[in-house]
């Protein structure tokens, strides 16, 4: 008797023991508790001491920390017909837990094809400058799409971020030959620029210095005192046409001089030719006479 006594005394105590652990639950700050007693949701739990009733209530855990989502790259034809691989990230959190438990069977899988989707139908509307540019704009896009249609689930989602855009090599050089001719294209305009500032500057020069012209003569020797520091430069000495102007004249003078001359010698011969006939024809009208 006795020994049934203890066997079933031990009996009873593993029996305790295992309803005990049945209807224990210890529930973290972070976790919640959606009880199903005969099927139906009671009031939600936790976190703490969590009591069950064996083989009447069931219990599903649900994390309300912010949950890191990776959506897997995904090929998008953008609206100018270039094709892309595009991954982002999804950063959401459950506000509701009875919700994300009871109105969609895996808030998880659920919340990943959506994200999906909406990338694929968000970015494919978008050019690439537009998505290569405007990366916040669209972010926020996503981001609103996508908390609208999880929030039947209980599910609040607080960024969207387009993480890698992947752009084919050929589409790469296009642009790369594209951005070289933007950049020259800009060279160009501001070098015209720096020469029209600097022909303004150059004309208001020029009337300070026409009133002297001594100044000119300044000018120069700064330019030779300035270049004249460097061995290895070969230095050309503007000469002043002031100078020269004397020379020139002269030349000018005795090459008309030399010219009349020439011209003196040319015409004499005519002339004493005309003489001489004139001579010729005078005897000859006297005897017709």
């Amino acid at each position: 008797m006795i020994a049934i006594v203890l066997i079933t005394l031990a009996v009873l105590f593993f029996t305790g023991l295992v309803l005990a652990s049945a209807s224990i639950r210890v529930l973290r700050e972070y976790e919640r508790a959606i009880v199903f007693r005969l099927g139906r949701v009671i009031q939600q739990k936790g976190p703490g001491l969590v009591l069950l009733i064996p083989m009447v209530d069931r219990m599903v855990r649900v994390s309300l920390r912010t949950v890191t989502l990776r959506i897997p790259p995904q090929e998008v034809i953008t609206r100018d017909n270039v094709p892309v691989r595009v991954a982002a990230v999804a950063y959401f959190r459950i506000i509701d837990p009875s919700r994300s438990v009871i109105e969609v069977e895996d808030f998880m899988a659920a919340t990943l094809q959506i994200s999906q989707t909406t990338l694929r139908s968000v970015l494919g509307k978008a050019e690439l400058d537009a998505l290569l540019s405007e990366r916040e704009r669209l972010n926020e896009s996503l981001q609103q799409i996508i908390d609208e249609q999880t929030e039947p689930w209980g599910i609040k989602v607080t960024t969207v971020e387009i993480k890698d855009v992947e752009i084919p090599e050929r589409m790469q050089h296009a642009m790369a030959r594209q951005a070289e001719a933007e950049r020259n294209r800009r060279a160009k305009i501001i070098n015209a620029e720096g020469e029209f500032q600097a022909s303004a500057r150059l004309a208001e020069a020029a009337d300070v210095i026409s009133p002297n012209p001594v100044t000119i003569q300044l000018r120069y020797l700064q330019t030779l005192s300035e270049v004249s520091g460097n061995q290895g430069s070969t230095i050309v000495f503007p000469l002043p046409l002031d100078l020269l102007r004397p020379l020139i004249e002269a030349g000018r003078d005795g090459e008309s001089g030399s010219a009349e001359q020439v011209h003196g010698a040319r015409d004499e011969p005519e002339s004493r030719r005309l003489q001489a006939g004139a001579g010729e024809l005078q005897p000859g009208a006297q005897e017709h006479e």
